[in-house]
């Protein structure tokens, strides 16, 4: 049976990054996956370009954003504007409410968002607003919540001035890793040279060492948030 996905990403390629194999793999099995990206990516680089280039470049932004998804098999890709890296001036109530009106519209089952403990203020507040907005009322969607790492920020944080990402949750992608990096080659000015962690070399390594460390070739790791298992029948004597 088919599942409704949601992914809540800060920037655009973040989704890609965290869990871009895994997404393939919703798709591949008929899951509709809806990735919405909620800070716009571009404002915090420089101060002193003009708004017409701005907008330029939120515009080329958002068409690599559409196909990267697009090739990854994404039923929807819907790209938010909030400040970019400057989401901590924002209201957390306002955050949260957004993600509450995109939970609503899709009503996921399962929603993949960014590891508490990222150096990048506006993954954190992601995370804590996602959180917030999955919180275990009756009658929610949310089944399981799932905490991706992103190459360049998560492992750059020293593990003693937050949470550590510790993955306990693991995703097979030997078979779409080669479309995860492809789909960051459609971010192509967002990538880095190796041996930068956010290169395509980069990406693969990591890849292939979290598949090794549980016996595959390949894996995308998550820290699991939640999880609601359907009830167990129990046979009464």
């Amino acid at each position: 049976m088919s599942r409704t996905i949601l992914v809540v990403a800060a920037h655009p390629d973040d989704e890609i990054l965290g869990c871009g194999g895994t997404i393939a793999r919703h798709a591949r099995a008929g899951d509709e996956v809806h990735v919405v990206i909620m800070a716009e990516g571009v404002t915090s680089r420089s101060q002193e370009r003009n708004v017409a280039s701005q907008r330029h470049e939120l515009n080329l932004l958002a068409d690599m954003a559409h196909e990267a998804n697009h090739l990854l098999g994404a039923t929807s890709v819907t790209l938010h504007s909030l400040p970019d890296n400057r989401m901590d001036s924002l209201d957390r109530l306002d955050v949260i409410k957004l993600i509450e009106g995109e939970i609503d519209r899709v009503k996921p089952t399962v929603i993949y968002t960014h590891h508490a403990g990222d150096m990048n203020i506006d993954h954190r507040i992601v995370q804590d607003s996602v959180a917030t907005a999955c919180r275990p009322l009756p009658g929610g969607c949310v089944q399981t919540l799932l905490f991706f790492e992103i190459p360049s920020s998560t492992e750059w944080r020293p593990a003693a001035a937050g949470m550590p990402f510790a993955p306990n949750w693991f995703v097979d992608i030997v078979d779409t890793l080669e479309l995860k990096l492809k789909a960051l080659n459609c971010y192509r000015d967002e990538m880095r040279p190796w041996p930068h962690p956010r290169s395509i070399a980069g990406i693969e390594h990591l890849a292939r060492w979290r598949g090794a460390s549980n016996g595959i070739e390949a894996a995308e790791a998550f820290m699991l948030g939640r999880h609601l298992s359907a009830a167990v029948p129990v046979r009464l004597p």
